[in-house]
């Protein structure tokens, strides 16, 4: 899957150029600027997360694979380029699924992630060399460690500003492919008794099933009747998953 996404980069029937943008807005956060707060805290008893992820992270450690160890440094980009890319096309198209979804789980997200990295002094910064002390330097507002994650962002911040269908159409897209990396590593994390992790992954994969939904009712709204299905499969990805669970 992650080779796919550095082929041929195709959305609508068109090829996008991968550009690189620096959105920053004055006086906003950014994900990093976030979490850099959230470090102030003890892990143990952290509030702003929910009571799930806490018992999770606040857990016995497991003895983590190298793969699992990757997941984790993985999923720290891939959920701050939801959050960041949510959070830069909404100041373009002002929708309120970007806005919500962004402050109120993509935010908790990278938190949670964070918070296993801290766990295990992992460092995000160097992917795939997560062994070397903690740091989350430089990760967000459109910078990754991740070369196919950076082409991800590129490619999704330059199609959701086009229009309110295609920023609703980009959240089909992160959320599919959040739940397809997802799937892999807590098969993984399972795979190597990190019951801590992949508790962690399950929680947010539960939530991106629910940010599906939520653009898909987004773009019918719009009076797009398939929702999410009407998103043209690119990048190796079906992006119409009626499976997928609700609530």
């Amino acid at each position: 899957m992650k080779n796919v996404l550095r082929k041929g980069l195709i959305v609508g029937g068109s090829v996008f150029l991968i550009a690189a943008f620096s959105i920053i807005g004055c006086g906003s956060d950014t994900a990093s600027e976030i979490i850099e707060d959230a470090n102030l805290n003890e892990i143990v008893g952290d509030e702003n997360l929910s009571e799930v992820l806490n018992d999770a992270i606040n857990s016995p450690k497991s003895i983590l694979t190298h793969e699992v160890k990757d997941a984790i440094a993985h999923m720290y980009s891939e959920e701050s380029l939801a959050y960041d890319v949510y959070s830069n096309i909404y100041k373009i198209q002002p929708i309120n699924q970007l806005d919500q979804i962004a402050l109120g789980s993509e935010q908790e997200h990278i938190e949670a992630v964070n918070k296993l990295a801290m766990k295990y002094d992992l460092n995000m910064t160097q992917y795939p060399d997560t062994d070397v002390s903690y740091s989350i330097e430089g990760i967000g507002d459109g910078h990754y460690p991740i070369e196919h994650i950076q082409e991800l962002y590129d490619l999704l911040y330059d199609k959701g500003i086009q229009s309110e269908r295609d920023a609703l159409e980009v959240g089909c897209m992160v959320e599919v492919v959040d739940i397809v990396d997802l799937n892999e590593f807590i098969e993984k994390a399972d795979e190597s008794n990190a019951s801590d992790v992949s508790k962690v992954f399950t929680s947010l994969r539960n939530g991106s099933y629910s940010h599906y939904w939520a653009f898909h009712k987004g773009l019918k709204d719009i009076g797009v009747t398939e929702g999410c299905c009407a998103v043209e499969p690119a990048l190796g990805f079906d992006f119409c998953q009626p499976d997928y669970p609700q609530k």
